[in-house]
């Protein structure tokens, strides 16, 4: 998704616009999306085992792409109740039959919106506000990505908690390693973003939420674990 595409009020400007855009580029890709990004997208996995989620819990993943996370997570999970959000709707049909494969379409509620604007409680119908969000290699392809993490803290019950993987500002790794890594995701409409690590820092700085983060692998990318504060 280009990066032009949402407004610079975070509102999502022409949402017909951004639907096209996300909706061509994975009318193919959604069916080897999984197979072609096993490979780069690192700590996906280790994410979902160290969730430790508690029965009843509630717990959306924003971008949730193909299902594969969240078919996952509810294996892990039984006793969770699991939903995913997207804004494609190409890549929820992925995501739906997924589901149905694995005998959870009854579990796994899955609906279309934007990261910055969506509102859990019409979209799912949930009596509180969520438990815990998860942005897996989602932020990268969300044009207004600050919006999208001060609009999952404000949908979190208190003490709840925003859980990111994605790329990281690659700092431990050579230049031509970066400047390829970089073409090859603007290609897909992936952009990464060293800045997200500072307003990370700048988010815990202020008081606004509890931060931990955690590269991977020299900072290809890395984990972050945010405490939404009473």
């Amino acid at each position: 998704m280009a990066d032009d595409v949402r407004g610079q009020d975070g509102t999502g400007g022409d949402t017909s616009v951004v639907h096209r855009k996300m909706d061509d580029m994975y009318r193919l890709q959604r069916h080897i999306y999984d197979l072609s990004r096993a490979y780069y997208l690192l700590g996906r996995d280790q994410l979902i085992a160290e969730l430790d989620l508690n029965p009843g819990e509630t717990v959306c993943e924003i971008g949730c792409g193909t299902g594969r996370n969240l078919v996952l997570m509810a294996r892990r999970y039984p006793q969770a109740r699991l939903m995913g959000l997207d804004a494609s709707t190409e890549m929820l049909r992925s995501a739906r039959a997924k589901a149905d494969r694995a005998g959870l379409a009854g579990r796994l509620p899955l609906v279309h919106g934007f990261a910055e604007q969506f509102d859990p409680a019409a979209a799912f119908g949930l009596a509180e506000p969520l438990d815990r969000i998860v942005f897996s290699y989602s932020l990268s392809m969300i044009p207004p990505w600050r919006e999208s993490i001060e609009h999952a803290l404000r949908s979190l019950k208190p003490g709840g908690r925003v859980h990111i993987v994605d790329f990281g500002d690659q700092a431990g790794l050579p230049g031509w390693f970066r400047g390829m890594l970089f073409r090859w995701l603007d290609l897909f409409g992936v952009h990464v973003r060293p800045e997200l690590l500072g307003y990370l820092r700048e988010l815990k700085a202020s008081g606004r939420a509890e931060v931990d983060i955690r590269p991977i692998f020299r900072g290809y990318a890395f984990r972050a674990d945010l405490r939404r504060l009473p």
